[in-house]
């Protein structure tokens, strides 16, 4: 192939899987035998870049900080700080500007550490390579690679790059990054057709698999961005983050409230000017106070107070959370769109069926811990007193290369994960590796390979016996078998009977092996096909399964009652995925839509199905992120677990991307907005019960707030529209509204889940902040409030007390009314029916003495007269105060009481 054409050579082509390896090599003028040269290496490697994936220019700090100030109702306040700064008050403007800054403060600094606890490096490139060039062998960097690189692959291997095998023996990868699959794929050398779905491409191998068995070689045609994990990162890259409802609620929130301010406050202006005839400055400086009663300038930071003290709450339950507003969204989600594989299932095999002449038994225990029992039916087996079982076991064991490790992490396999499985089993069996081993020690073995579909190894015990075992695919070693051993000795083999014990454990999404031995001449040093075409006799089937966690079962009936629907979405076979849903009893789990339907489905048929069928398999990412976006338009709020490189697009997208912290790639950590550091389903139920948990207080917080600054606004708008002296001065709501309001409202952000969090139904996506009622109950208590401000001022008034008394009076009464309305707003719906009910708060009875200890400094520190123009409170007014606060409370319990009734409940 001349130059030109070489140039002309596309790596970002995705049919080398339906073409010959030598149409392959020849299209990138390579010979598999000699490699390029080095001058051909440097050319293409200028043509197509290093062998690394792009990476986003990460933001600045400065970047990170200034985004913290994206908020309508911090730009209100900005302004509000601008205005008192050119009317010269300058103790507003440092107490607003302050607030403000917390506010960015408390989000820059948590948006750091979530950042800082999750950086990573980005590529799943192997760190090296051993390639052929000019002849010869050479381990170079795997960023050094180009298109038309011979690689060598061996057991343990990250593959660097994509490409298409030229040769194969034994040769087995494991592939759950990109597709899903838990078990290792068979690679052949053989094309496929040109549709076939990446998990069927047997003659590729893509980078960032792991080798997990024999050996191969590859020609690369793909790098870096052009590699499928590449194509991932750029799937990601295109995919638009959406906003949370929390802040599109809060953004429509403070749309209305600042309308609302600024056109009363128009209104009370001109109305002042023109029907009272007050001079425009008095009015404006009027007008202002109004408005700084009115906006409830702690809200910002009430608002990322509640959701860091969420974050913090879900660090302690092994989830990280990267964004804010996440923790609300997560109480909110109608939809949860799960991985199988690592997600739902351990990503450990297991034996979970044997089937021998004896009947059918089930194995016990989860993963590769090696401990669980053997039941058929009721009965427990001893492997003991069965020597069919234990004979089954051990050539399980011996016919294997795979080791088992206990580590501090767990027990851990080194090799293919279906051999590990067959470790463990037999270990439950009683049986120890080392001993088996050295007992039965191998002579020879035929590895497996998959065009032959089986592994066989010759054994030699002590006592001068030979025999060969055989484990591989059911079809393959069931027609080599002549008998079938039971406890009796060797039965015909009756192989229509076997073959229906084959498809009933394939229709439980088992993945079944055979096994089979075969005696020896006790001279025999080796083993070819030839010993293993007949004469074998089968010792029974393993029927093998990634199962599902046992909290992930639990977690999906939480779900359930929660009303929050789990749908499964993954690359592994429709048997399978099948099997998993039924064992985890989700809703529907009978229908099945696989990635080749989902291709032949519009996008319109597609939506009259997304929402009834639960289950998805073999899919791409493409299906993921598109069944995601269909949710979403039908008003779910979706949340997207996984922790494979293909489940990396959907996270981005999903309102919710949640990732797996131990398994869990990379490229899925940095697309998704929390991360579960124990890989636990459950502790997703414990992040949805936190979410609703923090919206709740949230809401409580916001009705506590609003009716402080409606009761002020009130208190002003009385005295403008019948002519009155204003109860507050505009500094001393300030110190209500950044003091006491702020300390009193923060310790409902500590507020305990309520009992019926998690049998409540979603909120709908649209639902307003406000409700009917919470509308009815801020109204109510405003009006309470000024009430009670505006009629002690004008009593003390009456009685003959200074202005500045009656205003310190006014705001006492305001404080105390708000200390007894935190009590009564911690329980919104339901009455505080005892003492003990009522101050259960560690939280609130903190905030009411720091206030108490303010409100007297205030009232009585003499520095703080200069500031706010206050005087002392005598003992009885001081009484008359406190009785206002009791009255509020007595009278919202009293509501309470009546709202109870009057809907039938008890």
């Amino acid at each position: 192939m001349n130059k030109t054409t070489v140039e002309q050579a596309d790596s970002g082509q995705r049919d080398w899987h339906s073409r010959p390896a030598d149409a392959v090599a020849e299209h990138w003028a390579v010979s598999p035998a000699t490699g390029l040269d080095e001058l051909e290496v440097t050319r293409r490697r200028e043509r197509y870049g290093l062998n690394r994936l792009p990476e986003a220019k990460p933001r600045g700090p400065l970047i990170r900080f200034l985004a913290q100030f994206r908020n309508l109702l911090i730009y209100v306040l900005l302004g509000a700080a601008l205005i008192t700064a050119l009317l010269g008050h300058w103790v507003d403007t440092v107490v607003i500007v302050g607030v403000v800054l917390l506010n960015a403060v408390i989000g820059f600094v948590q948006e750091g550490k979530a950042e800082d606890a999750l950086r990573a490096i980005r590529d799943m490139l192997s760190a090296r390579a051993m390639v052929v060039r000019e002849g010869r062998q050479y381990t170079v960097p795997a960023e050094a690679l180009v298109p038309g690189d011979i690689v060598l692959l061996q057991a343990g291997d990250r593959v660097p790059a994509d490409m298409r095998l030229w040769r194969a023996r034994g040769l087995q990868i494991e592939e759950a990054a990109l597709t899903g699959e838990s078990v290792a794929q068979e690679k052949s050398i053989d094309p496929v057709p040109g549709d076939a779905v990446l998990g069927d491409r047997l003659d590729m191998a893509y980078s960032g698999t792991l080798v997990t068995h024999g050996q191969g070689t590859g020609l690369v045609v793909g790098t870096g961005a052009d590699t499928e994990i590449g194509r991932i990162s750029h799937l990601v890259s295109q995919v638009e983050t959406l906003t949370t409802p929390l802040l599109r609620q809060m953004a429509t929130f403070s749309r209305w409230l600042t309308g609302a301010v600024l056109g009363l406050a128009a209104l009370i202006f001109l109305f002042g000017t023109l029907w009272r005839d007050m001079a425009p400055a008095e009015m404006f400086m009027t007008v202002v106070g109004l408005a700084v009663a009115a906006i409830p300038e702690g809200l910002p930071a009430i608002l990322t107070v509640t959701l860091a003290i969420g974050v913090q709450r879900l660090a302690g339950r092994h989830a990280i959370i990267r964004r804010l507003p996440v923790v609300e969204t997560l109480g909110s989600l109608s939809v949860i769109c799960s991985d199988k594989t690592g997600t739902l299932t351990r990503n450990e095999m297991m034996v979970q069926s044997l089937v021998s002449a004896a009947g059918r038994c089930w194995v016990e225990g989860e993963g590769y811990r090696p401990r669980g029992g053997f039941l058929h039916g009721e009965e427990t087996l001893d492997p003991a007193r069965h020597p069919w079982l234990t004979r089954l076991l051990r050539a399980g064991l011996l016919c294997n290369d795979a080791t088992l490790e206990q580590t501090e992490e767990g027990w851990q396999v080194h090799g293919d994960p279906m051999e590990g499985a067959l470790i463990t089993a037999a270990l439950k069996g009683g049986l120890d590796a080392d001993d088996e081993r050295a007992a039965n020690p191998r002579t020879d073995l035929i590895p497996f390979d998959a065009q032959h579909k089986f592994m066989a190894t010759l054994h030699h015990d002590h006592q001068g016996e030979a025999f060969v075992y055989v484990k591989g695919a059911p079809e393959q070693v069931l027609h080599t078998c002549h008998a079938v051993w039971d406890e009796q000795g060797e039965v015909p083999l009756d192989l229509e009977a076997w073959e229906q014990h084959i498809e009933a454990l394939a229709a439980e999404g088992q993945r079944v092996l055979a096994v089979a031995c075969k005696p020896m001449p006790s001279h025999a040093q080796e083993v070819d096909f030839a010993d293993v075409e007949s004469g074998l006799v089968l010792l029974g089937l393993l029927g093998l399964i990634d199962p599902p966690r046992e909290e992930a079962i639990r977690a999906v009936a939480d779900c359930r009652e929660a009303g929050v629907r789990v749908k499964m979405i993954t690359g592994d076979h429709a048997g399978t995925a099948r099997a998993i849903a039924a064992q985890l009893d989700l809703s529907n789990c009978d229908e099945v839509i696989t990635g080749q339907h989902l291709e032949s489905m519009d996008d319109e048929a597609l939506a009259r199905r997304v929402g009834d069928v639960d289950v998805y398999a073999r899919v791409s990412p493409e299906h993921k992120l598109r069944l995601v976006t269909l949710l979403q338009a039908q008003g779910a709020i979706v949340a997207m677990t996984g922790d494979g490189v293909n489940d990396a697009p959907a996270l981005k997208r999903a309102d919710v991307g949640i990732a797996m912290g131990r398994k869990g790639t990379e490229a899925a950590k940095e697309a998704s907005e929390m991360v579960i550091a124990d890989d636990n389903f459950a502790s997703i139920v414990r992040a949805v019960e936190q979410g609703r948990t923090v919206y709740d207080n949230l809401k409580k917080a916001i009705v506590f707030l609003l009716p402080i600054n409606g009761g002020e606004a009130m208190s002003i708008l009385v005295a403008v529209l019948f002519g009155l002296t204003l109860p507050i001065t505009p500094v001393q709501i300030l110190w209500v509204n950044m003091v006491s309001s702020v300390a009193l409202a923060m310790a409902l952000a500590f507020e305990a889940t309520e009992s019926d969090t998690m049998c409540r139904p979603p909120r709908p996506a649209d639902e307003a902040i406000i409700s009917g009622f919470l509308l009815w109950r801020i109204t109510l208590v405003a009006v309470l409030m000024a009430a009670g401000v505006f009629g002690i001022f004008r009593l003390a008034l009456a009685d003959g007390a200074s202005l500045e008394e009656a205003r310190t009076y006014a705001v006492n009464t305001l404080v105390v009314m708000e200390i007894f309305y935190l009590f009564s707003v911690r329980f919104l719906r339901t009455p505080s029916l005892s003492w003990a009910h009522m101050v259960d708060s560690r939280a609130a009875l903190i905030a009411v003495a720091v206030v108490a200890v303010l409100q007297l400094m205030f009232t009585y520190a003499p520095f703080m007269e200069r500031f706010f123009d206050t005087r002392p409170v005598d003992f009885v007014h001081g009484i008359e105060i406190v009785l206002i606060g009791i009255g509020l409370f007595a009278v919202l319990e009293l509501e309470k009481f009546w709202l109870r009734r009057r809907a039938g409940r008890p």
